[in-house]
């Protein structure tokens, strides 16, 4: 009997205590979607695994020809034009880049923008969706060799998924609750069948 307590509670105790939250927590989502009425997400971030490997350094979301898309956070337009023969709106934000694709621009670069505000046209051409059409939207953090693709919909609340245990409504502190707090009194198990029933 000793011993499957000691196992059980090893387990709880796995399950239970966490790594200690970090000094400081992620902040809470602050953008707003790039197109309007909240899109559907056709492709999501699949970051590459080395900064020359293949990967999807953004998001696809479905919209129409001649949607408007929006800046997804105030800043100011650092890139209004064509790369490669796309045509292609970035906007910084501080340390922060967030870039929009394919949209023909209607804002010029070193203009203010803020979160929500019109900055050009969806178009089908070099949609990553083609022949549908849809937003290549990406977020980039850092500057020169330090700079990351993450995932831009961490900006709007749909980002990576963080599990809770079923039992809990927050995550876990840390501390380890008592023995009484989640079992029934060890007086109440007479034989190992009883515990295991």
């Amino acid at each position: 009997m000793r011993a499957l307590l000691v196992v059980l509670l090893a387990c709880f105790v796995s399950l239970s205590v966490g790594t200690p939250a970090p000094a400081s927590a992620p902040d809470e989502p602050t953008g707003v979607w790039p197109l309007d009425p909240e899109p559907e997400v056709v492709r999501g971030f699949e970051p590459p695994p080395s900064p020359y490997a293949s990967g999807h350094r953004g998001v696809d979301l479905a919209g129409s020809p001649g949607q408007a898309v929006r800046s997804a956070l105030p800043g100011t337009v650092a890139f209004a034009g064509s790369i490669g023969g796309k045509p292609v709106v970035t906007i910084r934000h501080g340390g922060r880049r967030t870039t929009y694709e394919p949209v023909v621009a209607s804002v010029e670069v070193g203009q203010e923008v803020a979160a929500g505000t019109v900055l050009g046209r969806l178009v089908v051409t070099d949609s990553h969706c083609f022949p549908a059409a849809c937003l290549h939207w990406g977020l980039i953090v850092g500057t020169g060799d330090d700079q990351v693709y993450v995932d831009p919909l961490t900006l709007v609340g749909g980002g990576p998924v963080r599990l809770l245990p079923l039992w809990r409504d927050e995550p876990a502190t840390g501390r380890l609750p008592l023995l009484e707090e989640w079992a029934p009194p060890l007086s109440r198990w007479t034989r190992p069948v009883d515990f295991l029933a």
